[in-house]
């Protein structure tokens, strides 16, 4: 069911920056702006971070996700991390995440970063595709904990 898709890197299909972003802000609520700011510095970017990738089916943004140095938590050792992981409700259980992440995750040891990390509070979720669960962190204001996932490709 997968051909039916296509992942794409925003670095090298920029016409789609606008439209993710806003895709984005409506999934997770971070500030527009942010979002542009960030797709923006991935285009030059000559260390693979930031990057921005979406899933496309029928020129709709289906699913996406981002690599950050910091995904709103204290640990700022654990970097990169994957961020604002999400997939439309109704492409949910088909295997989208799990395509997605792997090909970031490949992409990323190709620009030279073997090791991501992923906050969440997900249970079960990136354990089916190859994540291990590292410890719990606190948020940056450290007024909440969430999962730290991690993931070294090899």
């Amino acid at each position: 069911m997968m051909a039916a898709y296509e992942i794409i890197r925003i670095q090298e299909r920029p016409q789609w920056k606008d439209a993710a972003a806003k895709w984005f802000h409506s999934k997770w609520g971070v500030p527009l702006k942010a979002y542009r700011e960030s797709m923006e510095a991935s285009l030059s970017s000559q260390t693979g971070v930031p990057a921005w990738y979406l899933c496309l089916h029928e020129n709709a943004i289906i699913a996406g996700m981002g690599v950050i140095e910091n995904d709103f938590h204290s640990r700022k050792d654990l970097t990169p991390n994957i961020c604002a992981v999400y997939t439309e409700e109704k492409y949910r259980c088909q295997g989208i995440a799990g395509k997605l992440l792997d090909f970031v995750c490949k992409d990323m040891k190709a620009k030279g970063i073997d090791t991501v990390y992923l906050l969440t509070d997900h249970v079960g979720l990136y354990e089916k595709y190859g994540w291990e669960f590292l410890c719990m962190v606190p948020d940056d204001e450290e007024s909440s904990m969430a999962r730290m996932y991690v993931h070294k490709e090899p």
